[in-house]
């Protein structure tokens, strides 16, 4: 195996670089580009482009993909890359769905995958293609050199999680289950830079938020438009959605978010160490902290996430006439839960907020996952991130967000948030993820792809 270093560019970091060879780095550039160019927003997803593309990719170097399509039509792509057998195999997932992008509010087309300002512009460049790329170069890279790692490496690059994971890895998981069993999974949700307070922290993905998904329903007298009456069904609505959405919910201080926040706190100057500290108590004093005393109003948002169960109201949907005044109002909230909660203790805080003027029911839910940072697997992806950058400070962390990691985690796999990408002090990853104008340094990129290198190595 040969390696080569580069020395670090734009992000501000000195010295040489390990891992990846020079065409492993330009294959994954390479890969990026092509699947960015294909739209895979999801409803309805369309990954079967973006599937062949790996396919004939990974089958050309002489692996053997394996695609196998939901009971809706959707495919998925797994491969293996055998091992010695010497230890159990580790599973690397990564969705080729994206979110919509509306293209009038962007620089660059979403689908364009432009080079522009030392970045790759596109749906997905973010989340999550680029796992999906780097992988694919890493394994075709590691094939050409005959390597032979301890374990068996499987990439599974899967359809639907932006829509619940039905027919991507809930599917392979239920029906495929020997294809992609795993003792650890590797996925989104960490890996990539946070700057603070001066420091480059790297937070690495031990705990995800669990999913509730909600509808409001308020009811009151119907009547003519032409008469206006009060507390209607929209009126009793929309006052608890005010409500809901200006509200924050109690704190509940998890293990992986009391570790986060106190690691973060070791290392910050002393004010915003007694502010972080502050965050993990009392309720009002996390609110002061968040709304007064933050440095980056930006930066509460993910802080305030990770401290409490929280609802977003994301659709309104009431009456079909102009001139009636309907009966019946709804809302739906995407409801997210931390470890140890439940739904029925998400809905009784939001009761509190709302009032009694409107009731919930629960449309989907998934409880929360949580694993410890006590492994080998976590302690080499802390080594290899230190490696690569040696001021890194890698710290557990909760992703307010859903992933494939509940899924794999049902065959027993340990799963990592670890998707190893540097960002400069300008961009910040909460605000690319799902955002407009969603790109990737490339320089990160290549960064990343030769600390995946590593790790797939070395795990």
């Amino acid at each position: 195996m040969t390696t080569t270093a580069t020395p670090a560019t734009s992000t501000g970091l000195a010295g040489p670089l390990l891992g990846a060879p020079d065409d492993v780095v330009a294959a994954a550039r390479a890969h990026l580009r092509a699947l960015l160019r294909l739209d895979t927003t999801n409803p309805p997803g369309n990954e079967g482009p973006a599937v062949d593309y790996l396919a004939r990719v990974l089958g050309d170097a002489g692996l053997s993909p394996k695609v196998l399509v939901s009971h809706g039509g959707r495919p998925n792509l797994v491969v293996r890359l055998p091992g010695t057998g010497a230890r159990r195999p580790l599973l690397v997932g990564a969705h080729l769905d994206v979110v919509e992008a509306d293209a009038a509010r962007w620089t660059h087309p979403p689908f364009g995958a432009v080079e522009a300002d030392g970045c790759l512009w596109g749906r997905g460049a973010i989340d999550m293609k680029n796992l999906a790329a780097m992988t694919t170069a890493v394994l075709v890279g590691l094939k050409a050199r005959g390597v032979q790692p301890a374990r068996d490496l499987i990439f599974a690059a899967v359809a639907d999680e932006e829509a619940g994971c039905e027919h991507g890895s809930q599917f392979l998981v239920e029906r495929h289950p020997d294809e992609v069993a795993a003792e650890y999974a590797l996925g989104e949700g960490g890996g990539f830079t946070v700057h603070f307070a001066g420091r480059r922290f790297y937070p690495i993905m031990t705990a995800e938020k669990g999913l509730c998904w909600l509808r409001v329903v308020a009811e009151g007298q119907p009547g003519h438009g032409s008469m206006p009456m009060r507390d209607t069904a929209i009126e009793r609505l929309t006052r608890a959605i005010e409500r809901i959405a200006s509200a924050r919910l109690p704190t509940h201080a998890t293990d992986t978010a009391t570790r986060f926040v106190q690691g973060l706190a070791a290392q910050a100057p002393l004010p915003m160490a007694l502010a972080l500290k502050l965050l993990l108590t009392h309720e009002r004093a996390r609110d002061v902290v968040l709304d007064r005393l933050f440095p980056d109003p930006a930066l509460a948002r993910p802080f305030a996430a990770i401290l409490s169960n929280t609802a977003s109201p994301t659709v309104l949907r009431a009456g079909g006439k102009t001139n009636v005044i309907p009966g019946r109002a709804e809302a739906e909230l995407d409801g997210r839960l931390l470890p140890g909660q439940t739904p029925e203790d998400l809905i009784r805080e939001l009761e509190a907020v709302a009032g009694p003027d409107v009731r919930f029911e629960v449309t989907s839910a998934a409880l929360a996952y949580e694993t410890t940072a006590d492994t080998d697997l976590y302690r080499h992806l802390v080594a290899t991130l230190r490696r690569h950058d040696p001021d890194a400070l890698p710290l557990p962390y909760l992703c307010p967000g859903f992933t494939d990691a509940k899924s794999w985690a049902r065959l027993g796999a340990r799963c990592y948030g670890f998707l190893p990408l540097r960002l400069p002090p300008e961009l910040r990853y909460a605000d690319l993820f799902h955002g407009d104008d969603e790109r990737i340094p490339l320089d990160g990129l290549d960064w990343g792809t030769r600390v995946l290198w590593d790790t797939l190595l070395g795990a």
